[in-house]
């Protein structure tokens, strides 16, 4: 019935004749209407699409006169409970019957979601094996307590300044405290930078990956050279240039693993340990920033370096000046001698 009146519409409007072309059949698939969702209704047949549907030769559909009869004679009864005020609406962008709040807030779960799901995977160590996964978490915890002790002795002394008396210490224990933390700390950076790049000549002995020759080696030597005069360095100056050493030496881990030199969990593991590492350090950073201007500062290895030089010509220019001294006394004693 739908097909014969849409043919005789086509007729009359565009003058197409009992068919169409069979290239103008299949201009769209996609605005095909398949035999089992034909519309109820439809209005005038514009399109190549509905063209082919009005032309084509198919059994027309059957209505079960019978059957319609019944279901128009039944009642619909109501159901109040179901009913609201959102449950007949579709929003545009959103699920059937979900409320424009409820949508958003499933949007930003599945965020959420996927963001801790991006975490967990970047912090995955399951490939690291067990023993290096716990001493290696196990080295970083006195670089992060120091951090840590810094901060809480860098409290203290604001406390007692601007209380007049500290919580559990004194001013002045935790000024010591602190000038005794700053040395481990700097000393222990080293120590693990220098560690870091002596692994890499264990795997170059291995012949992990093949061997690599000066290209492997290198990294082994540039760390302790870099790692070591920090501790000559201020405090301040010290912990900024290991940080940075920490980082350039991840990006130097994790290329060696793209390259296959170190095994695929290593970039990972670096990371981890990097991140830690690098959390404590602007922690101490930030623990000092606040109380710059309230502690003495100690001498450094620099400026005790800096003292036995000053020291070393002070006792030069004495040395030379009793030289001289003795000189002109015992020329004047010659003097005296050839007057007599």
């Amino acid at each position: 019935m739908f097909r014969a009146g849409a043919a005789r519409q086509l007729r009359a409007l565009s003058g197409l004749g009992a068919s169409v072309p069979r290239s103008s059949q299949f201009s769209s698939k996609l605005c095909t209407l398949s035999q089992a969702t034909r519309p109820l209704a439809i209005g005038k047949p514009v399109t190549l699409a509905l063209a082919r549907y009005a032309s084509q030769q198919a059994p027309m559909d059957k209505i079960n006169k019978e059957v319609e009869s019944k279901l128009g004679s039944e009642k619909l009864k109501p159901d109040p409970d179901t009913v609201s005020s959102t449950s007949s609406t579709h929003p545009v962008f959103g699920e059937v019957g979900m409320p424009e709040d409820q949508h958003k807030d499933a949007d930003m779960m599945a965020g959420v979601k996927n963001d801790m799901k991006v975490i967990k995977d970047t912090f995955s160590l399951e490939g690291v094996p067990r023993e290096a996964y716990t001493l290696g978490m196990a080295g970083v915890l006195p670089y992060l307590g120091t951090s840590v002790s810094t901060i809480y002795c860098a409290w203290e002394i604001t406390h007692a300044h601007n209380t007049g008396s500290g919580f559990l210490m004194s001013e002045q224990t935790a000024e010591a405290a602190l000038h005794v933390l700053e040395p481990l700390q700097v000393g222990y950076g080293a120590v693990i930078i220098s560690f870091l790049g002596a692994i890499h000549w264990g795997l170059e002995f291995a012949g992990y990956g093949g061997h690599q020759g000066y290209k492997r080696y290198a990294i082994g030597v540039w760390t302790p050279a870099v790692a070591w005069p920090t501790i000559f360095l201020p405090v301040e100056y010290a912990l900024i240039t290991q940080f940075v050493a920490f980082n350039f030496l991840y990006y130097t881990d994790s290329r060696a693993s793209k390259r296959g030199w170190a095994p695929p969990w290593y970039a990972v593991y670096r990371f981890v340990l990097t991140f830690i590492v690098g959390a404590s350090i602007v922690m101490s950073l930030i623990g000092r920033g606040q109380i710059a201007d309230r502690i003495n500062k100690l001498p450094g290895p620099a400026d005790r370096v800096r003292a036995l030089r000053d020291a070393q010509a002070q006792q030069f220019s004495e040395e030379e000046d009793a030289k001289r001294n003795k000189a002109l006394s015992k020329k004047d004693e010659d003097e005296e001698d050839d007057e007599e």
